[in-house]
């Protein structure tokens, strides 16, 4: 290749491939997005109303105030200024996922806000109150009918607009700085910073990319803190199965009745090796679990909140067990408002054949005399 006649050395071939105009656009796409994490406070953390005399403090990290309104919104976040730093997105990129709602929500987002197209690509059985929000953003949902197909079509779409495709399952883990950066873990120490017990025993998540896990586990060993860090996994997914067995590949090819958490394969971010406990959360358990938090404190949540609750209840119940204090932390990962047509509604829930009514029972008669008997799973 000859030397271009303005190269800085006759002796070097010289390439321009970012010219001005593409750094500048880049640049003020970073100032954006940025700009967007800047103007939103930090996300509150609740304390839940346990009995005072178990002497053990419920925090609850309240991920549903972010403008997108879920937990999705940091991620979304972290993966558009990954891409850009990395140069994967350009002026006139179209941005492709493949999200079962909250994040392709978010990600419509942020690709507003820098002026991009968006196509995600979402089971057809995505609630519609996702599917309006990803709408209102200027996305678009590209159906299929079955889950794991989402992968393979995000790809061919990508392919066909000569898109980038986001891959929130692969980049998750690595696109947020895990050491600190105001990061989810970050920002909860810090907000425990001047509560009685302010080192939780627990940190208590799902998994949906692993992306939330994975930052968690490795901040907790990185700040040689004694928090140990428990994942809920709903029914049909394969992270707590893949995680017993050891097995990278597996796959039990269902879609997680829980929206945005369980996945139908161990997915490249979520990372086993960081996580203390694992624990099968029923699908009927988590929708009782997030209702009793709305009978109880008026906060209305998603189901993947009430999974995260079903497993803070058997770890509270241990610690009573044991005679400790201490505290939990969980999160709410997004409001109930996306649900009232499913996990609110009755006959939606009939329709599925759950029955949250013993787990609720269990539920309560623990708040009642401190007695933790779940009822076994069918």
């Amino acid at each position: 290749m000859a030397p271009t006649a303005d190269s800085p050395d006759p002796g070097i071939p010289w390439v321009d491939r970012c010219s001005d105009s593409v750094r500048s656009w880049a640049d003020e796409a970073v100032r954006k997005v940025i700009a967007d994490d800047t103007r939103s406070a930090d996300t509150h953390l609740h304390v839940f109303p346990l009995p005072p005399e178990w002497g053990i403090d419920l925090y609850l990290k309240d991920e549903s105030v972010h403008p997108t309104g879920s937990l999705k919104h940091r991620l979304a976040r972290s993966l558009f200024l990954y891409g850009l730093a990395n140069g994967w997105i350009t002026e006139g990129t179209t941005i492709v996922e493949a999200s079962s709602g909250s994040t392709a929500v978010s990600e419509a987002y942020f690709a507003q806000l820098i002026g991009l197209d968006f196509i995600t690509v979402v089971p057809r059985k995505t609630s519609p109150e996702k599917i309006a929000l990803i709408e209102r953003y200027g996305g678009r949902c590209h159906f299929v009918d079955n889950p794991p197909d989402m992968y393979t079509e995000a790809e061919r779409l990508a392919a066909e607009t000569g898109g980038h495709y986001m891959d929130q399952f692969t980049y998750a883990e690595r696109a947020t700085d895990w050491r600190g950066n105001n990061n989810i873990a970050e920002s909860i120490f810090e907000q425990l910073a001047m509560e009685r017990h302010p080192c939780p025993d627990w940190v208590v998540v799902g998994a949906g990319t692993g992306g939330t896990s994975a930052t968690i586990g490795r901040y907790l060993r990185y700040r040689r803190l004694h928090t140990r860090l428990a994942v809920v996994d709903p029914e049909n997914s394969a992270f707590f199965p893949g995680w017993v067995t050891g097995a990278a590949d597996y796959a039990t090819g269902m879609p997680s009745r829980i929206e945005g958490i369980g996945r139908p394969r161990m997915e490249p971010s979520f990372v086993p090796s960081v996580i203390d406990l694992m624990m099968p959360v029923p699908d009927a358990a988590s929708i009782a679990a997030m209702r009793h938090l709305n009978d109880l404190t008026g906060r209305c949540a998603g189901g993947s909140t009430g999974t995260n609750l079903w497993g803070v209840w058997h770890l509270v119940a241990r610690m009573l067990r044991e005679g400790r204090g201490g505290s939990v932390v969980t999160l709410i990962c997004d409001g109930g408002e996306r649900y009232q047509h499913s996990y609110y509604n009755d006959d939606w829930v009939s329709e599925r054949g759950l029955d949250p009514t013993p787990y609720r029972a269990a539920i309560d008669r623990f708040f009642a005399d401190g007695v933790w008997e779940p009822p076994k799973a069918p």
